[in-house]
């Protein structure tokens, strides 16, 4: 295959010409006098959805051909590499499978007894949390998912879920079996605990503060907003304001904020990523949306696709268009730099050097 056009091989890195020899990238051309397909446009490498959900529906744990019909829908998106944020599915079959995208998993929620969603997550107690952190590790590739915040009963609002010392000793476990930490937090009691106890990530964050977003700037600790997520918020908060008003208040004004609290965490210099939550109550296919929600919420267009190309691809430690990767790559009739909402409509998907559509 020789793609013709604008290849973004990186945000400073614009080349003419490319090509496609056994399922690899090259960019010398090759020496042979066979044809190649030509393909033109705008070439960026396949799209990450950093935080994703195969294998999981609003009940729990799905069929494999929900799940094969979840990461054909996230594929023909543009979505090549998915962060999958915890699952109680087994999809490694997913991983023979040339026509599906590629999978980083973090293994199966870790929540607090009934502190989360019901069929999702191992529910245990705080004296077991290191042992079942280990177990995940050795089970994901390369990552642990925690709940570290939900609405406790007792206050009827969100509260963390982990005393400091124990969730500092199992991300030090986890870290030990070379395994990465993150955590689903929407309050703002939940983070500085967590960061101090040397979390590598926090999905959703919508807690972040004034007081906060500097830690996490200087750690190093990444953010996946997971804005068309935080869009429901609303929704949620009528659903649960007669049991939870606190609650119900508290998620409205963490809505409200939303934009501003990523912009600033941006502006800070915390690492941001892009990630829709689908696979729970959102459909698949949303990492697009996701993008441009990262645009209102004022980050540069070029920060934007970052998150979810260069940057994300760097972050997970997989290649994007450099010379011999795994031809994973997205065409685009015009320049999604320009507009990010282009990437809403591929003009082609090729995956593993294969053009998919």
């Amino acid at each position: 295959m020789h793609l013709k056009g604008r290849i973004l091989v990186g945000p400073d890195d614009v080349r003419d010409e490319m090509w496609v020899v056994g399922g690899r990238v090259t960019h010398e051309r090759p020496r042979t006098t066979r044809e190649f397909t030509t393909v033109e446009g705008w070439v960026l490498p396949g799209l990450v959805d950093a935080h994703c959900h195969v294998g999981l529906d609003a009940h729990g744990p799905v069929d494999a051909a929900t799940a094969e019909k979840q990461a054909l829908t996230d594929r023909d998106g543009g979505a090549l590499l998915l962060r999958d944020a915890g699952s109680p599915s087994d999809t490694r079959w997913i991983d023979d499978r040339a026509d599906l995208p590629r999978i980083i998993r973090a293994g199966r929620h870790i929540a607090r007894t009934r502190r989360y969603i019901r069929n999702y997550a191992h529910e245990i107690e705080p004296e077991d949390l290191v042992a079942y952190v280990a177990q995940e590790a050795r089970r994901g590739d390369g990552w642990v998912k925690l709940v570290g915040d939900w609405i406790d009963r007792s206050t009827g609002d969100l509260e963390s879920c982990w005393p400091p010392g124990e969730v500092a000793a199992a991300i030090a476990e986890a870290h030990r079996l070379g395994a990465r930490v993150t955590a689903h937090c929407f309050a703002e009691n939940s983070l500085a605990p967590l960061v101090e106890a040397g979390i590598d990530c926090i999905e959703h964050a919508t807690g972040l503060t004034e007081e906060t977003i500097p830690l996490f700037a200087e750690r190093g600790v990444a953010i996946v907003p997971t804005l068309v997520n935080i869009a429901t918020f609303p929704d949620l908060a009528v659903g649960g304001e007669k049991k939870f008003p606190r609650w119900a208040d508290h998620m409205r004004r963490l809505h409200a904020r939303r934009y501003d609290t990523v912009r600033a965490a941006y502006d800070a210099g915390v690492p941001v990523f892009a990630g829709t939550d689908a696979g729970g109550s959102l459909a698949h296919g949303l990492v697009a949306e996701e993008v441009a929600e990262l645009r209102k919420a004022g980050l540069p267009a070029v920060a934007a696709l970052s998150a979810t190309t260069w940057g994300a691809r760097d972050w997970l430690g997989r290649p994007g268009l450099t010379e011999g990767a795994s031809a994973d790559l997205v065409v685009y009739p015009e320049d999604p730099r320009a507009d990010v909402r282009v990437l809403a409509a591929p003009r082609r998907v090729v995956l593993r050097g294969r053009v998919i559509g």
